[in-house]
């Protein structure tokens, strides 16, 4: 009986140490619960007062360190198969102080010059690499030399909001028309910086905004035209859309407007790019004249956010950031990734949070994507150098400008496409079918105009092509429409 009371007694106390380590454990775990809600609750500390002219992302840094961390990686330069950097080595120079450079594109592919003879990029068009290097590869490239470029670069190769403010004497838009029109290396003096936190967040609230006047008023020609009259960015789009608004900023195409080299979106006719091509031809403009052919010519900037607009992703409510700046978790803090860089450097939290698939399948996706588009630019490029060998043969033959006039304007329309595509620096990724499409208008183009040239195009596409009612026979097309001359962009 004795044993039995003291067995009793030896499991009571036994239970009461196991109940007395779990309260422990539970307790603790409380604790620690309660710990990184309350860390998520404050993201940061104030270690500095930022405001509305803290341009150094190295300030802001002390409030916001993990995201400057993974900002300051935006250096790395690493290549996928079809986009990113390597690093080639480069003896600095006065002029160019660079130890560091990326592939020439125009080396690898001659065509290139060819497709842009006469114009500042058939001297150089280099791979793109990080946000940390797009104010010095803007100031140091060829191009610079080839041309007097304006201010107006700037804009989406710099940090410039403070610059135009102070610009402005408070005013941004006055800031950013006074910009514009100064010379390229007078407005370098102005700014100091790649983009910047302050380009994209309120100092206060660390809200999204846009603070590219020329993004505001593109949106808001865009949005008019889709019957959406007086847009104003900042206050009515949602924060999802804000998340591919910042980015659109400068991952557009545009044109310097005017003698006043006004930075301009050109999307009030739309985003697509034979919609953006009507607005160029209403508007009777080109980037220059073809230094074979004596085509009036127009160059495609980096259309990344009109060609997402056109896909799969942009439909389903998809933002760039989710992809490009996707969430990171350090401890129970969750941020955007800084790092801003391929979605296939990053698989496992740019894609595989939506998509439940291996990272070889993911990255064998996009890369079949991206090998049936180049494969498909490759023949519109073989297309459009047939068309110049014809165009140039003619000219040389002494055919009239006249005579010329609907086979250049094919050209045109054939370059401009298929620069589009080319421009744009996913590899057809960021919409697959609309890359298609746009490739293969191209094509028919540089073909459409290979048999004008011969003069054996029919008189209903001529007329169709040059926007006329009356059937013009291939014999006598009409005269091409005017063209304003302008500083290459």
């Amino acid at each position: 009986m004795t044993e039995q009371k003291t067995s009793t007694a030896r499991t009571i106390l036994a239970i009461a140490a196991i109940a007395a380590f779990a309260a422990v454990g539970v307790t603790a775990l409380l604790v620690n619960i309660m710990e990184h809600k309350q860390e998520a609750r404050n993201p940061f500390f104030r270690v500095v007062e930022l405001d509305d002219d803290t341009e150094d992302p190295a300030t802001w840094g002390k409030n916001f360190p993990l995201q400057y961390d993974t900002y300051k990686r935006t250096v790395d330069m690493v290549r996928t198969k079809f986009g990113g950097s390597e690093a080639l080595p480069r003896t600095p120079t006065e002029k160019d102080p660079r130890t560091q450079v990326t592939t020439s594109k125009i080396e690898e592919d001659p065509r290139l010059s060819r497709m842009w003879a006469g114009y500042a990029f058939a001297v150089d068009f280099r791979e793109e690499r990080g946000h940390a290097y797009m104010l010095d590869d803007q100031t140091f490239t060829e191009r610079q030399v080839a041309t007097k470029q304006p201010g107006t670069c700037m804009n989406c190769h710099a940090s410039t909001y403070v610059a135009m403010k102070k610009l402005g004497n408070g005013d941004l838009v006055k800031g950013f028309e006074a910009l514009n029109q100064m010379p390229y290396f007078e407005a370098r003096k102005l700014v100091s910086h790649p983009v910047a936190c302050i380009d994209c967040h309120d100092p206060k609230t660390m809200a999204l905004r846009v603070t590219r006047p020329a993004f505001m008023e593109g949106i808001r020609a865009y949005k008019a035209s889709q019957g959406i009259p007086d847009y104003d960015v900042n206050t009515m789009a949602t924060r999802q859309e804000m998340r591919t608004y910042v980015c659109g900023q400068c991952h557009v195409e545009y044109y310097f407007k005017g003698t006043e080299k006004r930075l301009t979106y050109p999307w009030h006719k739309g985003l697509k790019a034979d919609e953006i091509l009507a607005y160029y031809d209403e508007a009777g403009f080109k980037d220059w004249t073809h230094a074979e052919t004596g085509s009036p010519n127009l160059k495609a900037q980096h259309p990344e956010f009109e060609t997402y607009s056109q896909g799969i992703h942009a439909r389903s409510g998809v933002a760039c950031a989710d992809c490009h700046m996707p969430y990171t978790k350090t401890g129970a803090t969750k941020v955007s990734d800084h790092h801003v860089r391929s979605p296939l450097l990053n698989v496992n939290k740019a894609c595989q949070t939506c998509h439940r698939w291996t990272e070889p399948e993911m990255k064998e996706r996009v890369e079949t994507i991206q090998v049936r588009h180049t494969e498909m630019r490759n023949l519109a490029m073989d297309a459009l150098m047939a068309l110049v060998d014809d165009l140039k043969a003619a000219k040389e033959a002494g055919r009239t400008d006249e005579e010329l006039a609907v086979a250049r304007d094919f050209q045109r329309r054939a370059t401009f496409l298929l620069d589009f595509a080319e421009a744009e620096n996913s590899t057809g990724f960021h919409a697959p079918q609309e890359g298609a499409r746009i490739l293969s208008h191209s094509i028919d183009a540089s073909r459409k105009g290979q048999l004008a040239v011969r003069g054996a195009l029919p008189a209903a596409t001529v007329a169709s092509r040059r926007n006329v009612e009356t059937p013009v026979t291939p014999a006598g097309p009409a005269a091409p429409a005017r063209v304003a001359v302008v500083t290459p962009r």
